[in-house]
């Protein structure tokens, strides 16, 4: 007999085969590839489900493979939504920033993951974390068009066929694969910086140093000299609304921050994927900031304040 499990859905208590539930970690890595948001991403895969189980039994039965009609509807859905998010942004308060993601292993804090049973209850435990959600690849993928990002991660990070691909995008095979290619070239263009994770960790860990002792050389030095900060806040919270640039005046805005929020702590945490801090202030997360780095200096700095962005982090503790 094939094990069930109970979800509520629309406050509807189902009993569903895992065939069908044991998707969703699947289209939650699918979908916040997709949407840089992990809060869009679970509305996503909401509504995908809602529309699986507003299929009659004799509908569903029909379906050779539930996993592929999920995956389409989502991909479809977050479609739509990157087709409706460049008008969105452009009333956006400031920068927009995708939306950081903790990792519970805090490897560099000496921290182990549990051997946990079942599948996590928080979303975030439910992406996987590598170079595809690194956040200077996940701001590239943000100058794709939705065809371009939607071909592009199906294909290249999840390796789907072309087949599949252009039953999403109502295009040709042969037009999927344009897509694909075309976003390859932006990545490739983009030339994303890579540094060793023990190497970005040390100089994450170095300019959180520099940053408690008010060390500006310290943190000049740290910082390449056309290095680039951009502060998402979404109006909602103080923020830079345009990218600095510079290390100096990077620097200075930095010890200013500092200035204006006394017993802020910094906390070392993994962001998605990659050595990043977490700012602190009276045991609330008020920012999280992701690094690029190439040659050992800082090139980019993103950090999010937008604190609708910051669900995931309530639970970081120091």
């Amino acid at each position: 007999m094939r094990r069930c499990v109970k979800l509520l859905y629309g406050g509807i208590e189902l009993s569903t085969p895992t065939a069908v539930t044991d998707e969703r970690r699947q289209l939650i890595n699918i979908a916040y590839r997709l949407l840089g948001s992990l809060a869009e991403a679970e509305d996503a895969v909401q509504e995908s489900y809602a529309r699986w189980y507003a299929l009659s039994a004799p509908e569903r039965a029909a379906v050779r493979s539930p996993g592929a009609w999920l995956t389409t509807v989502a991909s479809r859905i977050c479609l739509d939504v990157l087709g409706s998010a460049r008008a969105r942004r452009e009333r956006y308060v400031g920068e927009w920033v995708p939306e950081p993601l903790p990792d519970r292993t805090e490897w560099m804090n000496g921290r182990r993951p549990g051997d946990d049973a079942g599948e996590p209850s928080d979303p975030a435990d439910r992406v996987t974390l590598d170079e595809s959600v690194d956040m200077a690849f996940l701001v590239v993928l943000e100058t794709m068009t939705p065809g371009e990002r939607v071909a592009f991660i199906l294909h290249d990070v999840f390796r789907y066929p072309f087949a599949e691909i252009a039953a999403v995008l109502d295009r040709t095979p042969a037009a999927a694969r344009q897509l694909a290619s075309s976003a390859r070239r932006r990545v490739r263009a983009a030339r994303l910086p890579t540094a060793p994770d023990v190497r970005r960790a040390r100089v994450v860990r170095d300019f959180k140093q520099a940053w408690e002792a008010k060390d500006i050389d310290a943190l000049i030095a740290l910082l390449d000299p056309d290095a680039t900060m951009v502060a998402d806040g979404g109006g909602l919270v103080g923020a830079a609304l345009r990218p600095i640039e510079g290390n100096a005046r990077i620097a200075r805005f930095i010890l200013d921050m500092a200035t204006r929020a006394p017993g802020l702590s910094l906390l070392l945490r993994t962001v998605n994927g990659a050595p990043g801090l977490v700012a602190q202030h009276t045991g609330t997360t008020v920012t999280v900031a992701a690094f690029a780095l190439t040659d050992d200096r800082i090139t980019h700095i993103w950090a999010v304040r937008n604190p609708e962005k910051l669900g995931p982090w309530r639970v970081v503790s120091g």
